[in-house]
């Protein structure tokens, strides 16, 4: 499986819950990604470039939207810090 190389664009933490802004180069995707590290629960979210920063401070509501969004595949990906 080929490793995708992703951008870490933005992060936060509310509670025991990490939000992660991220940004593949090669595909041009933006993509959230919610994750509770107390229960482990989590999701992806792939997002336009034009609402990340909504989706980043409001994923739960970007997520009920499924107009707005879509669940990405479970590739192998890395963080690359720059």
């Amino acid at each position: 499986m080929k490793r995708k190389i992703t951008r870490e664009l933005a992060k936060r933490l509310s509670g025991t819950v990490e939000v992660l802004l991220l940004w593949q180069p090669e595909a041009d995707q933006v993509e959230l990604s919610v994750h509770d590290l107390a229960t482990d629960a989590g999701f992806h979210l792939e997002v336009a470039p034009a609402n990340a920063m909504d989706a980043f401070y409001h994923p739960y509501a970007y997520a009920a939207m499924p107009e707005n969004s879509y669940s990405v595949g479970q590739d192998e990906w890395m963080i690359v810090n720059g």
